[in-house]
């Protein structure tokens, strides 16, 4: 009879267990590109681990580039993480008015998932910053400024993916955000045409912000889609007018 050795399991190193949990919080959105990390001494306290573990850690971070140091001005989360989608191709399509209609149809998607699933999953802390960041675009419209409002409308709607506690929902929207803010912008710029649009689309914002904030995932939904069908129908016979009469302009040049 072979005698069978017991194998005992290896322990991870303190160093990649607190890699992974500092690996997490960026991957949750808990640490942001850019975000400054805490001082050596207080992380070590946080995570109740000693300073060499932790700087080991912190130098495994930087050596996967998900974390820079600055000389005597601390510790990143690297502010390119999202730079694998900042392709010269986003740019093209920004300028493009059949992408246009292409990214709406894209958001139709992510954002009816995003506002099912945090109205599912949202918490009073995601819930106070969803109705925050929905007030700041009445404080950006105030302003007459398309973009400040396509940057704050923006916001609101990563405050309901960020609410959704999916990353990946999360990070996607946040990698394409100059692409939805343009997006949002140049929609804002053509509705200008039809102001008397502008009441509704903050109306059906609103539906969509109370079905989320009293968590009814299948009425959040569908006021996500209700609220983007009525942009794209507005857009879509602003669209036709315009063809209508750069023909006309062009037959009267005929003669």
């Amino acid at each position: 009879m072979v005698a069978i050795k017991s194998i005992k399991a290896k322990q991870p190193k303190l160093s990649d267990v607190i890699l992974s949990q500092l690996e997490q919080m960026i991957v949750e959105g808990s640490l942001l590109p850019g975000q400054k990390l805490l001082p050596e001494r207080e992380l070590a306290a946080q995570f109740d681990v000693s300073r060499p573990s932790l700087r080991e850690a912190i130098q495994k971070l930087e050596a996967k580039g998900l974390v820079t140091r600055k000389q005597g001005g601390g510790t990143f989360v690297t502010n390119t993480l999202h730079s694998g989608l900042s392709d010269p191709l986003f740019d093209l399509m920004s300028k493009s008015h059949e992408s246009q209609f292409d990214l709406l149809e894209f958001r139709y998607g992510i954002e009816g998932m995003s506002a099912y699933y945090a109205a599912m999953r949202g918490t009073e802390t995601d819930f106070k910053e969803i109705q925050l960041k929905h007030d700041n675009i009445g404080t950006a419209q105030i302003e007459n400024d398309f973009r400040a409002e396509a940057e704050a409308v923006f916001e609101f709607y990563l405050a309901i993916c960020a609410a959704s506690h999916n990353a990946i929902m999360l990070h996607l929207a946040r990698s394409m955000s100059s692409l939805i803010i343009d997006n949002i912008e140049q929609n804002l710029t053509v509705l200008a045409q039809r102001p008397d649009t502008f009441g509704k689309i903050s109306e059906y914002r609103k539906q969509l912000m109370d079905a989320i904030l009293s968590g009814q995932p299948q009425k959040a939904w569908g006021a996500s889609h209700r609220h983007l069908a009525f942009i794209e129908e507005v857009l879509l016979n602003l669209t036709d007018e315009r063809s209508r009469m750069e023909r006309s302009m062009r037959r009267m040049q005929r003669y």
